[in-house]
């Protein structure tokens, strides 16, 4: 056979993706017998693809980045990241299109994920939830590569999962404000969220209560009630929460909000007066976060370069897609720790 043909016009002649195709001929598992010997019997007629590391000819590979669908200052920034690192993407002969699918109808996400089996590769955050796991096996099945960003899916059979450490996210702010605290006097931290099936954000919460039993056995630890996700609804709740008998509010040195309605949480303690007695900690640098940290209505925001995991994910999945050995070597990015006087 003559090395003339290339992945890309072997998949367009076998009608599958260019990861299917990855997939025969390094006899790797996941591809039917019947599709195997179409690919093949194309090979047969095109001749063999180019070996490993030669520069890729063709189209460009098509990835798919998935985000929850919801509002969030955080899946709005990732958005935006996507979008400035076009011109990145380009350079590597990746084509991105990014989906937004609504996270509240799981069985929806799951069939929006079902329906990227056309593209080679496919970057996902998404709710760890059983019909999530199906669909993204259902994709590696057929030749998608998939990795996680932000929050994992665990168990399901995507190749990576690229972003910082959530539990140790977590556990850092448990040792900001633990560090706070008075035994005694002011002992009690709050740790709020919203009902949220992102691995990510349990991850964080196991990290802040891990953390704290094992440094600060004296501190106590409280769960504040489910917050909605919006600004506005998080400041509501957390009010009725804080006037409430179930709370003695003078104890509170802390609140550590783990995802969405930060911003809420800040202007809750604001409009009790106790801005600056009630430190309060949040994730990812928005420019609502930028303003609270100057304004002291934030104590510390935990970030991560998200840039960085946007990269690292299409370098991943484009080194994936190439057969490249050491594909899934990936440097996770540390937990950044910014405040008013660091901030740039």
């Amino acid at each position: 056979m003559s090395a003339t043909a290339t992945i890309a016009d072997i998949a367009r002649q076998a009608g599958v993706g260019t990861a299917t195709v990855d997939r025969v001929l390094n006899r790797r598992p996941g591809v039917n017998a019947e599709t195997v010997q179409r690919v093949m019997q194309v090979v047969a007629e095109l001749g063999a693809p180019p070996q490993r590391g030669r520069p890729r000819k063709g189209e460009n590979f098509r990835f798919a980045f998935v985000l929850p669908a919801e509002a969030s200052p955080f899946a709005e920034l990732v958005d935006r990241q996507i979008a400035q690192a076009a011109g990145e993407f380009r350079h590597q002969h990746i084509t991105e299109v990014t989906h937004r699918i609504d996270v509240a109808d799981v069985a929806q996400f799951a069939a929006g994920l079902a329906q990227l089996a056309d593209c080679d590769a496919v970057a996902v955050m998404a709710p760890d939830l059983p019909p999530v796991k199906l669909a993204i096996n259902e994709l590696v099945r057929t030749g998608v590569h998939v990795v996680t960003l932000f929050s994992d899916v665990a168990g399901s059979m995507r190749e990576t999962h690229v972003g910082a450490d959530n539990r140790a996210a977590g556990r850092t702010a448990g040792l900001l404000l633990g560090r706070m605290a008075v035994a005694g006097a002011r002992d009690t931290l709050l740790l709020s969220s919203q009902a949220t099936r992102m691995s990510g954000e349990i991850e964080r919460r196991i990290g802040f209560a891990q953390v704290v039993e094992e440094r600060f056995p004296k501190i106590k630890v409280h769960r504040t009630p489910d917050l909605p996700a919006s600004d506005a609804g998080a400041c509501r709740a957390l009010l009725r929460y804080l006037r409430s008998k179930s709370i003695d509010t003078p104890r509170v040195a802390g609140i550590y909000n783990v995802g969405a309605g930060s911003a809420g949480v800040a202007r809750a303690v604001e409009s009790l007066g106790l801005t600056g007695s009630i430190s309060v900690v949040a994730h990812d640098f928005t420019d609502a976060h930028r303003a609270l940290l100057g304004a002291n209505g934030l104590a510390y925001v935990l970030h991560q370069d998200i840039h960085y995991c946007i990269s690292t994910a299409a370098r991943v999945l484009r080194a994936l897609c190439e057969n490249m050995r050491g594909a899934l070597n990936v440097v996770q990015p540390r937990v950044e720790i910014l405040t008013a006087e660091n901030l740039h």
